[in-house]
C-alpha cells in the first residue's frame, strides 16, 4: 500500500485493502490480548500474595479471560467465506397468515440480533401476508463474520404456540425457512450469461409513496439454465433494485457452484440437507411450556423470550462447536 502507483489499479486496490482488513481483524484482537496477558503476568509478580492487591487484578484476569474464549471461538470461522457479509432470505410454509406471522418473527430476531452486534441490515425484497406478517423477506446482514455466524441458521425453523389468530385459542404449529449465503465481492469470477437471463419488472409492493406505486420499479431476475430467481423492490430505482437483484443472483449462483464442488468433494457432504419441511433445526415451543431446542446439537434454552429478542449466540456457539467436532471425526 506504500508504493506510489498503488491505487493506479482501483479493483486491485480495493481487495488489497479488504485483505489487510480482514488480517488485522483476526491479529490485532490476538496482539492485544497477548499484551494483555504479559502485562498481568508482570503485575502478579510484583504483587505477590498480597491479598487486595490480587483482589483488584482479579477482575482484569476474567476480562482477558473472555477475550481469549472468543478468540478460541472465532477460530471456527476458518470458512474461505465466513469474514463475508451475509444474504438471508426467509419463506414462510404452508399454514397461511400463522406461517407468515413466524415468518416475520423470524425476520424481528435477526435483526435484533444483528442490532446487538452493531451491524448494518439492508432490506432487498419483501412479500407481506394476504392478512398479517411476511410471505417471504430477503435482507443483507453487513458486518465482520456475519456469514459465518448465520450459516448456522440455515434450515427450517418450527413454531408451536397458542395462535392470536384463532378465535378458539387452539395450538398451533408453524414452519418456516432460512437460507443464508456470503455476499460475494463484484470482482469475483462469477460469469453470467445475459441469454440466460430473464428479467422482469413490476410494481413494488407495501408502503413506498407516490413513485413506489406508479412505477414498476421492482425487479425479477431469472436465471433459466439453473430457475434461480433474485428480486428487489426496496430501492429507489429500477436500476438500483436491478443492481442489488444482480448481486443476490451471483452470490446464490456462487453458493450453488460451492455446494456442487463440495459433493464431488465429500461424498458423505449429505449430511447437511437441502431446506425441505420437515427437517425442521431448530423448534421455538411457546405452550404449554416454554422450550428453544436445536435438534443438531440439543442444546435448548427456557429463555424463548430472549431468543426471539435476538440472543442466538449460544445456539450459533453450540453449532459451529458441532460442526468442527464432526469435521475432526471425518479427518
Amino acid at each position: 500500500m506504500s508504493q506510489p502507483d498503488f491505487w493506479d489499479a482501483p479493483a486491485e486496490a480495493k481487495n488489497s485493502v479488504n485483505q489487510l482488513k480482514s488480517l488485522k481483524r483476526l491479529i490485532d484482537p490476538w496482539k492485544k490480548s497477548h499484551q494483555e496477558v504479559k502485562d498481568l503476568g508482570e503485575l502478579l509478580s510484583i504483587v505477590g500474595d498480597d491479598d487486595a492487591s490480587l483482589k483488584e487484578l482479579e477482575g482484569d484476569f476474567k476480562k482477558v479471560e473472555r477475550e481469549v474464549e472468543m478468540l478460541e471461538f472465532q477460530r471456527l470461522l476458518s470458512g474461505p467465506l465466513d469474514a463475508n457479509s451475509a444474504i438471508v432470505s426467509i419463506n414462510a410454509g404452508a399454514g397461511g397468515t400463522e406461517s407468515c406471522d413466524w415468518a416475520q418473527m423470524l425476520l424481528r430476531m435477526y435483526v435484533r440480533w444483528a442490532e446487538n452486534r452493531d451491524f448494518s441490515v439492508q432490506l432487498a425484497d419483501s412479500l407481506a401476508g394476504e392478512e398479517a406478517g411476511t410471505k417471504s423477506a430477503t435482507f443483507f446482514v453487513r458486518g465482520p463474520y456475519a456469514y459465518g455466524y448465520l450459516k448456522a441458521e440455515r434450515g427450517v425453523h418450527r413454531l408451536v404456540r397458542i395462535s392470536p389468530f384463532d378465535a378458539n385459542k387452539r395450538r398451533h404449529t408453524s414452519f418456516a425457512s432460512v437460507d443464508v449465503i456470503a455476499e460475494v465481492e463484484e470482482e469475483m469470477d462469477i460469469s453470467v450469461n445475459e441469454k440466460d437471463l430473464r428479467i422482469d419488472t413490476f410494481r413494488a409492493g407495501g408502503a413506498g409513496g407516490q413513485h413506489v406505486n406508479k412505477t414498476s420499479s421492482a425487479v425479477r431476475i431469472t436465471h433459466l439454465p439453473t430457475g434461480i430467481v433474485a428480486q428487489c423492490q426496496n430501492e429507489r430505482s429500477q436500476h438500483q433494485n436491478k443492481q442489488v437483484a444482480m448481486k443476490i443472483l451471483k452470490a446464490r449462483l456462487y453458493a450453488k457452484k460451492r455446494e456442487e464442488e463440495e459433493r464431488k468433494l465429500k461424498t458423505q457432504y449429505g449430511e447437511k440437507k437441502e431446506i425441505a419441511w420437515g427437517s425442521q433445526i431448530r423448534s421455538y415451543v411457546f405452550h404449554p411450556y416454554t422450550l428453544v431446542k436445536d435438534h443438531r446439537t440439543n442444546y435448548e434454552t427456557s429463555n424463548g423470550q430472549a431468543v426471539m429478542d435476538g440472543e442466538l449466540d449460544d445456539f450459533i456457539e453450540a453449532y459451529l462447536k458441532h460442526e468442527a467436532r464432526e469435521q475432526s471425526k471425518k479427518t
